[in-house]
């Protein structure tokens, strides 16, 4: 409650449904969304989540805490109006964090994948339609976080054992499995990687209105300034997600022209195509530098606006 108080009052124009995954098995990325699957279940092993035959507690536990954050927006978010994010795995960084019976990765296995995918786009939708029943004047926009997927393009990710590593896959089949499922849902679909190597062009072929990155770490400014030109909304971060001494908010914004200008776009327009975010959640962080990082991305933010 206290979480989407901060989150709604620090961001007023842009709030959304806060992730805590210090509350443990089914509060963490891959439990959280694991408990929006339909007719797919999984478990907590000592080795980490596990598709199983049956549903199981830590599955039921997510599910829990997922309708307490519900009950908890109706009360904080009420008559609210205007944009909402909920996050989720994406498909890909869900299929790598998830075992088959047999051990290996889920995303090894093409038939996993897809039965993945479409579970998850079902539960998503339902998410969706939740979180819009309760704040009726929310415009619901889904991000899917995909840290997995540079190491999935470029065969990163270790087996089970660990002695190993998964072979890369193809990006044509990464692009078009991503872009299954960004089709199933509804409204804007943002793709978030705070990695250094985010494949942003295909982030943006298999669908996505949105952006999100780190500015510290995106390298592919050819793939940045294409999605400019497409329209595309960037979600830029420019704030570190965990405590951290932060300068000026002016001096943000001065950075974040500065690299607008290497991109060669007129500073006008700067101000609607992008959104100040931290670099990669806030998780990581104490609840003052919480509130601190929100607040200077929004401060940030009115030094963009043209005078």
């Amino acid at each position: 409650m206290e979480a989407l108080r901060l989150v709604t009052g620090e961001l007023p124009d842009f709030p959304h449904l806060a992730e805590l995954p210090d509350r443990g098995a089914g509060a963490d990325l891959v439990g959280r969304t694991a408990g929006l699957l339909v007719d797919l279940h999984v478990d907590l092993t000592p080795a980490g989540w596990r598709l199983v035959p049956r549903p199981g507690i830590d599955q039921r536990r997510a599910r829990d805490l997922l309708d307490r954050d519900l009950d908890a927006l109706l009360e904080v978010a009420e008559g609210y109006t205007g944009p909402f994010k909920v996050q989720a795995a994406g498909p890909w960084t869900l299929a790598a964090g998830l075992e088959r019976v047999r051990g290996d990765r889920a995303v090894v296995d093409p038939g996993a994948r897809r039965d993945l995918g479409q579970s998850l786009a079902e539960g998503l939708a339902a998410h969706v339609a939740a979180v819009a029943a309760r704040v009726p004047g929310a415009t619901v926009v889904v991000q899917l976080d995909e840290p997995s997927v540079p190491a999935v393009l470029h065969g990163g990710l270790p087996t089970a054992s660990g002695f190993g590593a998964l072979p890369a896959v193809e990006p044509a089949v990464v692009e078009q499995e991503l872009s299954a499922l960004v089709d199933q849902l509804p409204g804007a679909v943002v793709l978030h990687c705070c990695a250094a190597r985010a494949p942003l062009s295909l982030f943006r072929a298999a669908g996505a209105a949105g952006l999100s990155f780190d500015l510290a770490l995106v390298q592919d400014l050819d793939a940045v300034g294409s999605a400019v030109e497409a329209g595309t909304q960037l979600l830029v971060g420019v704030v570190p997600g965990t405590d951290a001494p932060l300068p000026a908010p002016k001096a943000t914004a001065s950075r974040l022209q500065a690299w607008w200008r290497e991109l060669g776009f007129p500073l006008e327009q700067l101000h609607t195509a992008v959104t100040l975010t931290p670099s990669c959640g806030l998780a990581g962080a104490g609840p003052g530098y919480a509130r601190t990082a929100m607040a200077h991305v929004r401060e940030a933010a009115k030094y963009l606006l043209p005078e």
